[in-house]
């Protein structure tokens, strides 16, 4: 009997999910990247506990968080020993969603990294989507 060809496909691990993370934002308008300084990207699969508390949120509810200090608030004295900014993407939340809806898997990452930088940089909605258009 032949093995069905979905029969050896995984979720996508959390390194995969780096990984495509990676690659949209790389794709993202540098004009945007520009905003964010020195950016790390951690995937994780799901917030940490004192998060969920601080959002009052479950395990599920979110699907990434920017940490940091944006361009924008940033001011004119550099402070010392400040870490970089952090984009948290979470895989179970992510991969949850993308089971639920016909969007790509790269697409809902896209929207998530642009989504969680440009509410905190106080983007519209209408300007966040320009940029996820401008991203292709």
């Amino acid at each position: 009997m032949a093995e069905h060809p979905l029969a050896g496909i995984s979720a996508p691990s959390l390194g995969e999910i780096e990984e495509l993370a990676a690659l949209a934002y790389a794709g993202l308008p540098a004009d945007f990247r520009s905003m964010c300084g020195t950016m790390i990207i951690k995937v994780m699969d799901f917030p940490a506990d004192d998060v969920l508390a601080e959002m009052d949120a479950g395990p599920f509810d979110l699907l990434g968080l920017f940490q940091g200090v944006g361009l924008a608030q940033d001011g004119a004295t550099p402070e010392t020993g400040r870490l970089p900014n952090l984009i948290f993407l979470y895989r179970r939340a992510i991969l949850d969603y993308w089971a639920e809806h016909e969007e790509t898997l790269g697409a809902i990452v896209t929207h998530v990294l642009v989504h969680e930088i440009g509410h905190h940089f106080g983007l519209s909605d209408e300007d966040m989507y320009a940029i996820e258009d401008r991203a292709g």
